[in-house]
């Protein structure tokens, strides 16, 4: 090799390449040729490459599932929760993403973080301590309705495929009924 030669191969070559999300950038000391293919790009997501949505791309090995506690019901031992939620959730074969905390104190609502959260990952199931986490000690129908609920204590699960349609106005009645 001449010198010229080597001074090109030491010098690192940059390539761009735009996708949907952001830029690519890619290093290479031009040992490759410019139709290398030794790299490819994986988006994980809700979006094509065309930029359309398309909510059935992912593939998953294992369903997504959300942890919820109430700091009200669960007091010193949320930790302990916390870890119930963790152990029960691996032992359902799910992929624990994130535990939403709910704290009365902040007056949010209390399941809107909750179904942010289940939307924006595209969960499956929602893992809570026992049912006194949720208002009046009962799982919600609207939360029933996107996720399976399942309960720590007693180990319990309430199934999404189960709970009938919730109306949203009341039931039509027959003229003179």
């Amino acid at each position: 090799m001449t010198d010229e030669q080597d001074e090109a191969q030491a010098t690192p070559r940059t390539r761009l390449f735009l996708f949907p999300g952001g830029v690519f950038e890619l290093q290479s000391y031009g040992d490759e040729s410019d139709d290398y293919s030794g790299f490819y790009l994986e988006i994980q997501g809700h979006i094509t490459l065309d930029g359309h949505e398309d909510r059935g791309a992912v593939m998953r090995y294992k369903p997504t599932a959300l942890g919820y506690v109430n700091t009200a019901v669960s007091g010193i031992s949320q930790q302990w929760d916390e870890t119930e939620i963790r152990r029960l959730a691996q032992r359902y074969g799910y992929d624990l993403a994130e535990i939403v905390v709910y704290d009365p104190k902040s007056e949010r609502p209390p399941l809107a973080r909750l179904k942010a959260q289940a939307t924006r990952l595209d969960a499956e199931a929602v893992f809570v301590p026992s049912l006194e986490h949720f208002e009046e000690g009962e799982a919600p129908g609207s939360l029933v309705q996107r996720l399976d609920v399942v309960t720590v204590h007693p180990e319990s699960a309430y199934s999404r495929r189960s709970m009938p349609p919730i109306r949203d106005l009341p039931p039509a009645q027959a003229d003179g009924a």
